[in-house]
């Protein structure tokens, strides 16, 4: 991923340097538990542990010759140690580090996330705390609906966060697999009691039954835990810059002092942050595909995954990092415009009170069906002559025949539309 979309903690994690120091802790984890048991020499394993190091321009140079990075791993790290090196590696495949030492990336990448969304959840609960009773008009279609309030509205995207966290955990769980079972994984040279040992000590767990590589259904969970969390903002972030249009102008994201939104028309404050996240979903949501392609290797493993995985890996990873902190940025700037909020609901003129007004007549002995004509007809009406509703229904005999002044002003003053809002807001908070 370029620098631009990236955050230096998260890309740190898919550095080379922290891929091949993840492998060489598997190594050396191997190593030590293989010592204990006897099947190597206790001062090989002593060997491993105390000269074990690399050198990645060394290993570059070793596999432009082997075009085997692990193979070029392998023989640098043994160089480092000497004639203990021998052991190095030993009864191993490669893709039993390689696949190891990813879920401890993954892991350690997860944990980063975990911390970036309890920040953005805290910046979700300052905003529905202080604009619980911010009323604001509620839209279906793009059209006015009915009255809700802006801490509602956040709400319902801090409940669907949190359903996207608790996926993102249980794709971890399902990620923090250890394999060490040989080349087609039968335990050929190794037993389990090894593999459990070093789980263990890695805090993983043992793969149940694996090919040569642990089964990539599991990275294909995580990617799509990773996009339902990136989808998840951007469907806030659209309702954000639909909020942000000028014919609506309840919200605007922060604008610094020295920032310019157009080259060309000086009054531009453009929805910059929340285009930013929408536009970083969609390439996220693309490697979805990818992973689901790399499930079906040929046989117990072909190599076509693992290109693909070390594009869209590090890639959905620091793109998810760098999306919430991007949106804990917008949401720690935000600026409501209660004024244009309750304007634009005095605009519709009361429109927004209809379902209400409807149910009123019901009450008072109409069929749904003429209670509903004769609300629409004035509503039509409301808008033609860009007249209130309310004032419409006043003036209008057959309609005050069923209903007193009192029973249409409660229904236009929006308590019953809203009475419940604290009750479903607390359901977040």
């Amino acid at each position: 991923m370029i620098a631009r979309y990236s955050h230096p903690e998260m890309s740190k994690i898919w550095s080379a340097e922290n891929r091949f120091s993840y492998m060489l802790e598997v190594e050396k984890s191997v190593a030590l538990v293989q010592g204990d048991k006897g099947i190597i020499p206790k001062k090989a394993a002593q060997a491993i542990q105390k000269k074990s190091q690399f050198n990645i321009d060394q290993i570059n140079d070793l596999e432009k010759t082997l075009k085997h990075d692990v193979i070029a791993f392998v023989q640098n790290v043994a160089h480092y140690i000497g004639p203990m090196g021998r052991y190095f590696h030993f009864g191993l495949t490669s893709s039993d580090v390689l696949d190891t030492a990813l879920s401890l990336q993954i892991n350690q990448a997860s944990l980063i996330l975990f911390e970036q969304i309890n920040i953005l959840k805290v910046e979700f609960k300052k905003i529905i705390k202080a604009h619980k009773q911010t009323i604001c008009a509620g839209r279906t279609h793009g059209m006015w609906a009915e009255p809700i309030t802006f801490g509602l509205k956040m709400g319902g995207f801090l409940a669907e966060l949190e359903r996207n966290e608790a996926r993102l955990k249980k794709a971890l769980v399902e990620n923090k697999i250890c394999k060490l079972s040989g080349a087609v994984g039968t335990y050929s040279v190794l037993d389990l009691d090894i593999e459990a040992a070093v789980a263990k000590k890695l805090g993983l767990v043992p793969e149940t039954i694996a090919t040569q590589v642990i089964p990539r259904d599991r990275l294909a969970q995580m990617i799509s835990a990773i996009a339902f969390l990136v989808t998840g903002y951007e469907r806030l972030a659209i309702e954000l810059r639909h909020l942000q249009r000028s014919e609506v102008g309840e919200i605007l994201e922060s604008f610094l002092p020295g920032q310019k939104g157009s080259s060309a028309m000086p009054h531009k404050q453009n929805p910059i942050t929340a285009e930013n996240i929408t536009g970083l979903a969609r390439l996220c949501r693309s490697y979805v595909i990818a992973a689901f392609e790399n499930i079906a290797l040929w046989h117990e493993r072909d190599i076509s995954h693992s290109s693909v995985e070390r594009v869209i890996l590090p890639d959905a990873f620091i793109l998810a990092d760098y999306s919430t902190r991007r949106l804990i940025q917008l949401l720690s700037g935000l600026y409501v415009n209660k004024d244009q909020m309750k304007l634009n609901i005095d605009k519709s003129g009361g429109l927004l009170m209809s379902s209400h007004f409807l149910l009123l007549l019901v009450e008072k002995g109409l069929t749904r069906e003429k209670a509903y004509e004769m609300v629409q007809a004035v509503s039509f009406e409301s808008k033609t002559k860009k007249a209130s509703l309310y004032d419409l229904a006043l003036s209008n005999s057959e309609i005050m025949k069923l209903v007193t002044p009192k029973e249409l002003n409660d229904v236009f003053s929006g308590k019953r539309h809203l009475r419940n809002v604290n009750k479903i807001i607390n359901r977040v908070l």
